[in-house]
């Protein structure tokens, strides 16, 4: 605790002097592990993947490792981050603590964790007394992430591809948390993927690239809103929860990071057919700043039909996807001819 402050947090003060910021309220804009897991190859083919578990050993305590630990490990398994895998590892324990706390988890908390890495999350989330499902997809880590969480009886280590749906098959019962710093080039299409086909997962924390994570969450009006903001509201509340820099990470990245806190609907945020309402949306993004009089027109509705149709919606014909809310986007789709063409 600094000289002459009344916070009670001092993880909370050493976080912020190394300017890692949490968004005031998070910034809202619509806010036991299994005992057998099958792994898989991405892909066809025979399958490459054994099983691999940390060893299961008992222990009150199971300190975090610091960024010199993690470098040392790394060194022994002799590992150097993968640039083709996006690898940036997360090598601060205190901010790995902090993700254990955004995720709200505890004892009798279910975590799967994407990306374990060499294990600082991993560790973080076993200590705030999670069951933890670690997935690696990388052979040349496993080695290294069995060692990091030695003697954490809580954690699960997966081989598997988190962009591979057999790691869903290892969630048993429903739900799931998923807490994870997720691999740059993978980071989208893994929170859009499971918010659609993972209904066990309930809560998503995720630490991902910023711009990722301002288009994940942004409002319609905001120069980062598109389709995944769209695709994200509809079937969650999202919220940024604090703002990360490169100095946590090795390598360090060239851009910050932000933390995503998505809190799944129990229904969709609004009851229309999915499929129409993906392609208006699809429609309305095709090309940035595009009318959605024009827009309409990959539909296969031109001039006035797309004038009526949209009006009927209540939607200015000269408005852009851009600006128009998920509730506007239903409307429109709500109105299409049964006999509209999907966007081409």
């Amino acid at each position: 605790m600094r000289e002459g402050s009344t916070t009670t947090d001092p993880t909370g003060e050493l976080l912020s002097a190394m300017g890692i910021v949490p968004f005031a309220d998070g910034v809202q804009t619509t806010a036991s592990a299994p005992l057998h897991v099958r792994s898989r190859a991405s892909g066809p083919g025979p399958n490459p993947f054994r099983p691999r578990y940390a060893p299961r050993v008992s222990t009150a305590e199971h300190a975090s490792f610091g960024a010199g630990a993690l470098r040392a490990l790394a060194e022994r398994h002799g590992i150097r981050p993968k640039r083709s895998l996006g690898q940036h590892f997360l090598v601060d324990p205190n901010l790995a603590r902090a993700i254990a706390a955004d995720a709200g988890v505890g004892p009798g908390d279910r975590v799967v964790e994407i990306g374990a890495g060499l294990g600082s999350l991993t560790r973080a989330l076993a200590e705030a007394g999670a069951e933890v499902l670690a997935v690696e997809v990388d052979p040349s880590l496993i080695a290294a992430l069995e060692e990091s969480v030695s003697g954490l009886d809580r954690v699960r280590v997966l081989h598997t591809d988190a962009t591979d749906p057999e790691w869903q098959d290892a969630l048993d019962g429903d739900g799931w948390v998923l807490a994870a710093n997720l691999p740059y080039n993978v980071a989208t299409h893994v929170v859009l993927d499971t918010l659609r086909d993972v209904p066990r997962v309930r809560r998503l924390v995720v630490m991902v690239q910023r711009e990722v994570g301002e288009r994940l969450v942004a409002a319609p009006g905001e120069s980062a809103y598109g389709i995944p903001s769209v695709r994200v509201a509809y079937r969650a509340e999202g919220a940024l929860v604090r703002r990360v820099p490169p100095s946590v990470f090795w390598p360090r990245p060239k851009v910050e990071s932000v933390i995503v806190r998505l809190v799944r609907r129990d229904e969709p945020a609004v009851a229309v057919d999915e499929h129409r309402l993906w392609a208006v949306v699809d429609a309305a993004f095709g090309e940035r700043r595009k009318t959605m009089r024009n827009a309409l027109r990959r539909l296969g509705l031109e001039g006035e039909v797309a004038d009526e149709l949209l009006g009927a919606a209540d939607v200015d014909p000269s408005a852009r996807g851009e600006t128009l809310s998920l509730e506007e986007f239903a409307r429109i789709a709500g109105s299409l001819p049964e006999d509209t063409a999907p966007a081409r």
